[in-house]
């Protein structure tokens, strides 16, 4: 496994990237089991936390760096890990956020869990295109997936509504329509051939960007504009939700990225937000930092459940922390735009988070002290260092 000669970096950065991907399918291979990828290692501390669980966002994005990978044991937990949360699948068709690897267990979150059911989808068409399924591999289940999310879709907007602390960011007060969310459901809807993804796009693009000239025909897509305008500059990102009367300006960096990466953002607001992210220094040392503006104790989106254990204070977790699996997308990003260059710097940096602590692969970092924080053993961290490679190096097909 040798990564190939790239721009301006040297041979210590070069076998760096090459022993980082070696570590990350040993951390992948060791966190396999016969049902699917557990989203830690298993010490005790994540057997309390219950990571040792096959979670719909984490399994969905090791299924697609297992898929191509060329190990036969990974490439059958790609389809086991899909298996395993197919198999747990709600009534209405929603997709467990976490189910037990013995099939015991399945969890939906206190307010509902909108994005694992995103996740899956976009991995089970990554499977069937680049895997060892057919194209018509959990079709019930998948009928089912997109019936559950278009009933939650606005008939108008056609975005997708949710409660605040119900995705990825599980203690962040973002409701209504949520960036990070409706960019998962654009790339779900390209790759599913949906009805109305330009109007996906379209209101997308106008709602989340509120700063352009050209006004929106609708008179409730005005009235949410003149809302997320008032009072505020334009902040070179698209916002993180639009609610009624209420949005969030924090800099959603993760949301950003996969507007980049779903193909939402054209090539002018790509570059906006890769030259904002870039001015935030939010990649160094290490990539990437999930919110730019992170909400203190007496910002007007504080919830009192983010400082559940001191958890969600500035700078740490979904509120600031460095999170090396969001690098790995941020570098995807890069590429996409055709900044190779600035991506292998990247790529490089996120080796060297992952091999922190003689390769812990630490799940996040405090955003100021750089201290290593939660479980050690992130298998996502592991896919998507080797899915960002894959991008960069052309050989397998990376999204």
């Amino acid at each position: 496994m040798t990564t190939r000669p790239a721009p301006n970096l040297d041979a210590s950065a070069l076998a760096l990237i090459d022993a980082c991907a070696r570590a990350s399918l040993e951390l992948l291979g060791g966190n396999l089991t016969p049902h699917g990828i557990l989203a830690a290692s298993r010490t005790k501390a994540a057997v309390a936390r219950r990571y040792t669980r096959i979670f719909g966002r984490d399994a969905a994005i090791c299924v697609m760096a297992m898929c191509g990978s060329g190990v036969p044991a990974l490439e059958q937990g790609a389809v086991a890990s899909l298996d395993a949360l197919a198999s747990q699948q709600a009534a209405n068709g929603q997709i467990p956020k976490y189910v037990d690897p013995e099939g015991q267990d399945a969890d939906f979150w206190y307010l509902g869990c909108i994005d694992a059911t995103l996740w899956w989808l976009i991995a089970v068409d990554h499977v069937r295109r680049h895997g060892s399924v057919g194209a018509m591999h959990w079709r019930a289940e998948v009928e089912r997936a997109i019936h559950w999310l278009l009933a939650q879709e606005h008939q108008h907007f056609r975005l997708l509504q949710q409660n605040e602390a119900s995705d990825w960011a599980d203690i962040m007060p973002r409701s209504g329509y949520v960036l990070y969310t409706n960019a998962l459901w654009f790339d779900v809807k390209r790759r599913f051939a949906l009805e109305h993804a330009e109007e996906t796009r379209h209101h997308f693009n106008h709602l989340f960007n509120p700063f352009q000239r050209d006004l929106p025909e609708y008179h409730r897509a005005r009235l949410l504009r003149h809302y997320a305008r008032r009072g505020r500059r334009d902040p070179g990102l698209y916002l993180s939700f639009v609610n009624l009367a209420v949005v969030g300006d924090e800099g959603d960096v993760f949301g950003n990225v996969l507007a980049i990466q779903s193909g939402l953002a054209d090539a002018a607001m790509a570059q906006r937000i890769v030259r904002t992210i870039d001015a935030a220094h939010a990649s160094q040392p290490y990539p990437l930092r999930v919110v730019l503006h992170p909400l203190s104790q007496q910002h007007e989106l504080w919830r009192a459940y983010m400082g559940r254990h001191r958890q969600n204070i500035v700078h740490q977790y979904h509120n600031g922390g460095i999170w090396p699996f969001v690098g790995g997308f941020w570098v995807m990003a890069l590429a996409r735009l055709g900044l190779q260059q600035q991506a292998w710097t990247e790529l490089a940096r996120l080796a060297q988070a992952n091999a922190q602590d003689d390769w812990r692969f630490t799940e996040w970092f405090h955003g100021r002290t750089l201290a290593p924080m939660g479980m050690a053993g992130q298998s996502w961290n592991a896919a998507a260092f080797l899915l960002a490679r894959r991008e960069l190096l052309g050989d397998g097909v990376a999204w």
